[in-house]
């Protein structure tokens, strides 16, 4: 979910003109066909769009403010995996035992909605704002965004 924000973040950031999967690698230091494979379950989600040829590369479908970090998590981890319980059934007889795992099952479900509930109140134009308040502040930091990166 990381490299997500990351990569539509600097989208966000460059929204006058595409980029490509390998200036985004080059961002996030990794390999442009782990940004592909991203990018293309974000474009199944309907958040970036890409165009092919000459002056051609991946941008926004959708306005920074309208795509928020639980619809990046929903695109890029449809399957988030509950937390994990016993690897064997507790012992029925002991009382701790018989009620563990539906308490557990109880404390999970409300921090997987607090969770929910946090991510859906930030955006990427939150993200953005911070990184280029940040940039701001450091005359370093604004000499590399300047430079293209």
């Amino acid at each position: 979910m990381s490299v997500g924000i990351h990569i539509l973040t600097v989208l966000a950031l460059k929204r006058d003109e595409p980029s490509t999967s390998e200036f985004l690698a080059q961002s996030v230091n990794t390999n442009p066909v782990v940004i592909r494979r991203l990018l293309g379950t974000l474009r199944e989600a309907g958040i970036v769009d890409s165009r092919t040829g000459v002056g051609g590369g991946w941008t926004l479908r959708v306005e920074p403010e309208r795509i928020t970090l639980l619809d990046i998590l929903h695109a890029l981890e449809p399957r988030e995996e509950p937390f994990g319980l016993h690897h064997s059934k507790p012992n029925p007889e002991c009382p701790c035992g018989q009620h563990i795992v539906s308490v557990l099952c109880e404390t999970y479900e409300e921090v997987r909605d607090a969770k929910a509930r946090v991510l859906k109140g930030i955006t990427v134009a939150d993200i953005t704002r911070k990184i280029l308040d940040r940039i701001e502040k450091d005359p370093a930091a604004s000499a590399i965004a300047s430079a293209g990166c």
